[in-house]
């Protein structure tokens, strides 16, 4: 879909960015699901999964496409530039040199397009939406992971510069690197989650938070498919796959379940949050 030079902000109708796998592959080893799969990724493969998610979410968004750059295999994962509040965009500075470099590109992309750039302290790791998650319910809240790729110390920041709630919750399994690989906020204050990837302060504060009907607890299996890294419009979920009973447990809470196969970029860490970015997160929304 065109893209547009303002951020729009008020549109009624999602609006996520993505970026083509055309330079997409496995070529180091920063997160576990790395390890085994360096030059064992298929770029064809990889074309038809993303173009199958990009065509499901543009059934449900307007989707804008940000250029890839050779170099930087992991641009795909859209999720992890930065973090998108009203007209600001927070970049992120990422833990490991191997991504740095999509930095720049990113900052590049939405000051283009109209965003403000709103800078954390220099020498403070933080990896955009992949640790950063807005409350879906009547809070105006976000929550941030830390304790592999983002530091505390963001928590208080963000909260700072955008003025909002802050919940730091702590990340203790090292498979579950980014928050959006084992949380998933969803519409109407209901949250898709797996437990066994928060250190016992986290998970209390995620109970304390979140009410029990509203908590979608996930098995390990679930969460290896990764179904809590879903995209979540409306009553819409949008994943990589679902077990029964797990499609069950959503149904029931009014969702629609759709699966979309990412096994190739799961080879890499990620799935079908990773691979976008909300661009209309609307301050009191």
């Amino acid at each position: 879909m065109a893209e547009t030079t303002s951020p729009m902000i008020e549109r009624t109708v999602p609006r996520l960015l993505m970026c083509a796998p055309t330079f997409f592959e496995v070529s180091y080893v920063i997160n576990p699901w790395m390890t085994d799969h360096v030059h064992d990724t298929t770029s064809e493969r990889a074309r038809r999964q993303w173009d199958a998610l990009r065509d499901t979410v543009s059934r449900h968004a307007d989707v804008a496409l940000q250029p890839p750059a050779e170099g930087l295999p992991d641009m795909s994962f859209t999720a992890n530039a930065g973090l998108v509040f009203g007209n600001a965009f927070v970049p992120s500075r990422f833990r490991y040199a191997e991504r740095q470099g999509e930095e720049a590109h990113d900052r590049d992309w939405f000051a283009r397009h109209g965003f403000d750039i709103v800078d954390l302290p220099e020498g403070m790791f933080f990896e955009g939406a992949g640790d950063a998650l807005f409350d879906r319910g009547v809070a105006r809240r976000l929550w941030m992971g830390h304790g592999h790729r983002s530091d505390a110390e963001a928590a208080p920041e963000l909260a700072r510069l955008l003025d909002i709630e802050v919940l730091p919750v702590k990340l203790s399994d090292p498979r579950f690197y980014h928050l959006d690989t084992c949380f998933c906020p969803l519409a109407n204050g209901y949250l898709l989650y797996f437990p066994g990837a928060f250190d016992p302060p986290a998970l209390a504060l995620i109970e304390t938070h979140v009410p029990p009907g509203l908590r979608i607890p996930v098995r390990e299996r679930d969460a290896l498919d990764f179904a809590c890294n879903a995209v979540n419009l409306g009553r819409v979920v949008i994943l990589n796959r679902a077990s029964g009973a797990l499609r069950e447990r959503l149904e029931a809470a009014g969702f629609m379940v759709v699966e979309v196969a990412l096994d190739e970029f799961i080879k890499s860490g990620g799935a079908a949050k990773c691979l976008t970015l909300r661009l209309d997160e609307i301050p009191g929304a």
